[in-house]
Order: structure tokens, then sequence, then C-alpha cells
């Protein structure tokens, strides 16, 4: 496993991260979570990604249980603010009230002092900036998180927040983005300012929901048991790539994986991990076996005609409209 600095900050994290979106306390049982966990540990993979919202907040206890017993200064845990937690019209958002009370309850969850990382999950245009960035600063200086990141905030939000962060003299270090080779809507002005800044991206689906595996062929249904055909496991979200088009251009990848040695999605992994912006790419797993899979993607390098023949494949239905990188009008509430 090869590690990056994320962002500018003196924090070293796993280039490969285990996240726990949609599979613990939800789409898998416990016993198989806590050994995608285990997995991904004996991987070399150091950097662990929920948030508090996950599976009803079922997910960040799930994970608080597979670390329990490591050495805690050898991990990195990453946690995440915005969305509903409760039925209540304040357990949601990033005012200073939801901040300070769903700190409290990740660490109670991931039984922990402190995360490395805190995340605001989106940006909330219900609440002040000012309110938000000062509520983050006493969560750092308070000893609960060592730095703060975003997660699909625009260039604008991201660099009103760095602003904010330097004066409060907190350290706003990462992104947390979907990228991937299909979805690219970060690099016109995303990862321009994050370089300026000094942050990094640690990116979500990087092999687009499951799609960059190639096991969605184009005019068939997808496989039983697959993503697609579970709604527990983000149906919803994997929908929009299975157009054929998509799924015929992800078929014409394969031989590329093949002369590289690589399977597809660990050519999907080592693609965002070539961007020297992204400092760790997230991967989920509901099989053991899927993690050793992705974390053979750390330290590949793809050569400059391999990658340019893999934008003049996928090209034609690559998305990279920046308006894409959206928060909700409102505030969400259960």
């Amino acid at each position: 496993m090869e590690f990056r600095h994320l962002g500018r900050s003196g924090m070293l994290v796993s280039e490969i991260s285990y996240g726990n979106w949609i599979t613990h306390g939800s789409q898998v049982e416990e016993d198989a979570a806590l050994a995608c966990v285990r997995a991904a540990l004996d991987c070399g993979i150091t950097s662990f990604d929920t948030a508090d919202v996950y599976a009803g907040t079922r997910a960040e206890a799930v994970l608080g249980r597979a670390l329990k017993g490591e050495r805690r200064e050898g991990l990195e845990i990453f946690t995440k603010v915005f969305w509903p937690t409760g039925p209540g019209r304040n357990d949601a958002g990033l005012s200073r009230k939801h901040i300070m009370e769903s700190i409290n309850g990740s660490l109670t969850r991931l039984q922990t002092d402190y995360v490395d990382l805190y995340q605001a999950h989106r940006f909330d245009y219900s609440t002040p900036l000012e309110e938000t960035m000062s509520a983050f600063a006493d969560v750092v200086h308070s000893g609960k998180a060592h730095y703060i990141g975003v997660s699909e905030w625009k260039a604008s939000e991201i660099r009103a927040a760095h602003a904010l962060a330097k004066e409060l003299r907190i350290p706003l270090v990462s992104s947390q983005p979907q990228y991937s080779m299909l979805y690219r809507v970060i690099e016109a002005e995303v990862v321009p300012t994050s370089e300026e800044l000094g942050l990094g991206q640690i990116v979500w689906s990087p092999i687009a929901q499951g799609v960059l595996t190639g096991k969605y062929l184009p005019g068939q249904p997808p496989p039983e048991g697959s993503r697609a055909t579970d709604d527990k496991s983000g149906a919803g979200f994997v929908g929009p790539w299975l157009r054929d088009d998509v799924l015929e251009r992800v078929q014409l990848l394969k031989p590329l994986a093949e002369q590289t040695g690589l399977t597809m999605a660990q050519l999907a992994v080592a693609w965002v991990l070539q961007n020297p912006n992204v400092s760790s790419a997230i991967v989920g797993a509901s099989r053991p076996e899927q993690v050793h899979d992705n974390a053979k993607a750390s330290g590949v390098k793809l050569d400059s005609d391999l990658m340019k023949a893999i934008d003049e494949i996928v090209e034609p239905v690559v998305e990279r409209d920046p308006a894409k990188t959206v928060s909700p009008e409102r505030r969400p509430h259960r």
C-alpha cells in the first residue's frame, strides 16, 4: 500500500481508503462487514471513511466495532455531518447545534475520542457559513477532530470556506467528490481551486458504482445479486450508468486492462490515482476478496499512451458539467 499526503497537510493517508456507505449496517451482515474491514487492514489500508447518516447511524457503529482493538494512532478515521440523523428539525444541516451534537454521536458510535477528518457532507444554504466554520473550529480546538474537509462542494464554496478556515486557524484539507473515468465534473473547477488552496481529493465511486468492472453488459439485464438489482445497495445510484452507450464503451476497456495485467476494477481505481490532486480513492465491498482486488491498484502507474487510449474510448459518454456538483437548496429532514 502506498501513502499520500492529504492535500498540503502533514497527515498521510493510504491511497486506497475503505468506505462503508451502502454496505455496513444495511447491505451486508455484520460478520461480512467485519471480514471486509479485516481484509482492508491486511492489505495495508489505514484510512476508513464513513458518515453519521450511513445506514441511519448503524454504519459508524459497525466500523467502531470492527476497528476496536486496533492501534488508534495507526488509523485515519473520517466521518461526515449534514444529512438527517433524527426526526427533529435541527437533526440535519450544518448549524452549530447539529455539528456539536453530531460529532459527539459519531465519536460514541466509532468508540474513539477523536476523528482524524470531519467533513461537511454537503453545503448548507440554510446556515451562515461563518456559523458552520466557527463550529468546526471549536470541534478542532477541542481535540475532537484533527482536520476538516468538505464533500460535494462547489469551487466557490470551497474558496469561501478556506478563507474562514485560515482566519479561524483550522486546517481545511480535503474535498470528497464523486470521480471516475466516466464522471469528471471536478476537473474544470474543483481540482484547480483545491490545488491552489492545498486541498486533496478523497474520491468516491471510482468504479462508477461497479459499472467500470464490466459486469453490466449492453442489452442484457443486470446480473442477479448485483448492486443494480438491490435497492439497499444503491440501485438508484448505478441506474443512470446502465445505458447501452455507456456499457458498450466500458466493454471496449477490457483489452486495455488485460494488456496491463489489471482487472477492470483495478484499472478504474488506478486511473483516478493518476490525478496528482487525488489523495485517496474510496472503495467499498461486500466480500473480502473485493477489498484485496481493489487494493492492488495502489502504486500502479499508467503510461500516457494508456491514459490517452482510455480517454478516446470513454470520451463520448463522460460527464464533465461542473454544475452537477450540487447540495440541497433546503435543509433536508426526515
